[in-house]
């Protein structure tokens, strides 16, 4: 290890073992968000107006949550270190509970869906804001931060690649019937009937997600932290004042709710994008949601080339703007009847559009030490846990309209669980939260982005200026 001033280098396996941490976080909670919708809906029984409800009210329950975690997390010094010691306190329960979503023991119960959903989002951050700060305090680097940031970002997208597996994983569980249309017996994964392969599914990837998380603890040493002192003054009034003074935050903060928004909107729509508009067998549906996910491992290992030959911001408008470009290819396809009965054609526009949403994305969190270290430089005090719980906050905001919107758009073109063909308005707000809305999305966060001013020769000085400081 290169001990410069807190400029340390990691090893390979520690870098791995750091990124196993949001792969095993992907397996649980993306599963949550991609897939919850479709089950509560299809599966579980739920109206999807109060699906949509219940969605939003989470995550008005984490905006006053996540805070109080930030705060209760600098404030902390658990005996296995600030903030790895929650991979493991809040990791059990979030595996319990995640399970608990996909139990159809009280199938229709809107009572039961709060419970269980609140109590996993509550402990998805209890988890996720102190492996957000972990990051800042492995190193000072900036080199080392992209990466760490990109073998975070390829791990995370492993696990993403298994939850987009998801189809065919529950048609080996699933009940089987005749499909009029083929006169082959195939899986039935959208039906009440279903229910107990959901289960056995997502008991498989919750348990797989903890057991990443113990290796994830085991392979991570805190080495940039606040002394104790500073911590016992932390507050969670300390937590708007940092956005309020921290201008850098306040656009990554904006950039996290508009690009998850976007995501989140995406990947709720997904599966009901090819049941209904597609008309896909869970086989077509796995390998679209795989080529979401693909590009992941042929990009990302290329980001910080790719960051030194154009630039943070470059890399930002030219990965967004292909994002956008993939979106209209896609919305071209399923509105040209001559083009839609070649799958490969949206094969194509769905690589193209996760290529620049994945990489764009996925560097969005190599700036979040950034915005801490800017914080320290400018007050003195180094609030990790603070910092990621406004990042948080910010990004499930973007959630919650992810959340909120499909439901809200579902309910309002008509969506009904019982048809097996949608009406065209149906397929048309389908249509629209798979292209229209994120594309739009995608554009407002170009414009924000385009308003970060800490590029890494500015880090650097930071950095060195933070450290020239503790040595005086």
């Amino acid at each position: 290890m290169d001990n410069n001033k807190g400029f340390y280098k990691l090893s390979w396996l520690q870098r791995i073992g750091f990124g196993s941490g949001d792969m095993a976080q992907n397996l649980i909670y993306q599963t949550i968000s991609i897939w919850l919708l479709f089950y509560y809906t299809n599966v579980f029984g739920l109206d999807p107006g109060a699906a949509a409800l219940m969605f939003l009210i989470v995550r008005l329950v984490d905006v006053l949550w996540d805070p109080l975690v930030g705060t209760f997390v600098d404030k902390g010094n658990p005996r296995w270190g600030k903030y790895r010691s929650w991979l493991i306190l809040g990791g059990i329960p979030l595996v319990g509970l995640a399970i608990l979503c996909f139990w159809n023991g009280f199938s229709g119960s809107l009572l039961y869906a709060y419970i269980t959903y609140v109590g996993m989002s509550m402990c998805y951050t209890l988890v996720n804001v102190p492996y957000g700060a972990l990051n800042a305090s492995l190193t000072r680097d900036t080199n080392e931060i992209t990466i760490l940031t990109s073998t975070r970002m390829f791990m995370a997208n492993l696990g993403a690649l298994c939850v987009k597996s998801l189809p065919i994983i529950i048609a080996l569980f699933a009940p089987k019937a005749m499909n009029n249309e083929t006169g082959k017996m195939e899986a039935v994964i959208n039906t009440p009937e279903a229910a107990p392969a959901w289960f056995i599914t997502m008991t498989i990837f919750a348990l797989a997600g903890l057991l990443l998380l113990v290796f994830c603890f085991s392979q991570t040493k805190e080495r940039v932290v606040m002394d104790q002192k500073e911590a016992a003054n932390v507050k969670v009034s300390d937590l708007w004042m940092e956005f309020g003074r921290n201008k850098p935050l306040r656009v990554l903060a904006f950039f996290f709710i508009t690009a998850f928004a976007m995501m989140s909107v995406g990947n709720a729509a997904d599966a009901y994008f090819m049941t209904y508009n597609i008309g896909a067998t869970p086989f077509m549906t796995t390998v679209f949601m795989w080529l979401g996910t693909i590009p992941a491992f042929i990009f990302m290992p290329l980001v910080p080339a790719i960051k030194r030959k154009i630039g943070k911001k470059g890399m930002f408008y030219l990965f967004l703007g292909t994002a956008i470009v993939g979106m209209a290819l896609m919305y071209l396809f399923v509105s040209v009847p001559a083009i839609k009965q070649h799958f490969w054609l949206l094969c194509v526009a769905q690589f193209v559009k996760s290529t620049g949403i994945i990489v764009a994305t996925g560097y969005m969190w190599a700036l979040v030490p950034e915005v801490v270290a800017y914080g320290e430089f400018t007050t003195g005090r180094r609030i990790a846990g603070i910092v990621n719980a406004l990042t948080g906050i910010f990004f499930k905001a973007g959630m919650a309209l992810g959340g909120v919107v499909p439901g809200l758009v579902l309910a309002w073109v008509g969506f009904n669980a019982d048809l097996p063909k949608q009406t065209p308005l149906a397929e048309q707000g389908i249509l629209w939260l798979v292209c229209v809305i994120p594309a739009l999305l995608l554009l407002l966060a170009i414009w924000i982005i385009s308003k970060y001013e800490l590029s890494d020769e500015k880090m650097d000085e930071i950095n060195k200026a933070i450290e020239a400081r503790a040595k005086e």
